[in-house]
């Protein structure tokens, strides 16, 4: 477990990656999500690793991918923000409906972030689709729910994040890693 690793999670298009571009630009350590490099690399090679295709293998991908990210990231020091976790793929299956395999369920486990996950609220004034994010706002709460669940379950603390301003949620994030 590392209490330096810190987890922004949420429903799509609730302002995570803003959120996160915002703190790397005030010189945080930061992990962007894996979901989005998956769907451009699996696109521009004609792969079917994809939301919309094959979803277990989408999601094989990403735990991949997170737990070479998560990897990486004990190589840093100081605070690192994370633009989604392992368990967000737990939760991508739930929400899917398809089973979680054991092999994902321990990694969620055993690969633990700060107790503390902010959870970008899904905000419908701020909700946009695009070619990489196609689900429907109903799609959008429904995951930031079961992100909600997912952690809660596995024994972490939600922290909601403001429906503000990208520095207003920047700074309010900046006060919640000094306490």
């Amino acid at each position: 477990m590392s209490d330096r690793f810190f987890v922004v999670t949420g429903g799509p298009g609730a302002g995570k990656t803003s959120l996160i571009t915002e703190l790397a630009r005030r010189g945080f350590h930061t992990i962007p999500e894996s979901g989005r490099a998956i769907i451009r690399e699996e696109v521009a090679r004609g792969g079917d690793a994809l939301p919309w295709a094959d979803r277990r293998a989408y999601a094989e991908r990403m735990l991949e991918r997170d737990l070479s990210a998560y990897s990486t990231a004990q190589t840093l020091t100081g605070p690192v923000i994370f633009d989604r976790g392992i368990p967000d793929t737990l939760g991508y299956l739930t929400l899917c409906g398809l089973p979680v395999p054991p092999h994902l369920a321990a990694a969620a486990k055993a690969a633990r972030y700060n107790a503390r996950v902010f959870l970008a609220p899904y905000w419908d004034e701020i909700f946009t689709q695009d070619a990489e994010r196609k689900q429907t706002s109903a799609e959008a709460e429904a995951t930031c729910a079961v992100m909600r669940e997912t952690y809660t379950a596995l024994g972490y603390e939600i922290t909601e994040l403001p429906r503000a301003d990208i520095v207003t949620r920047a700074d309010f994030v900046c006060k919640q890693l000094a306490n």
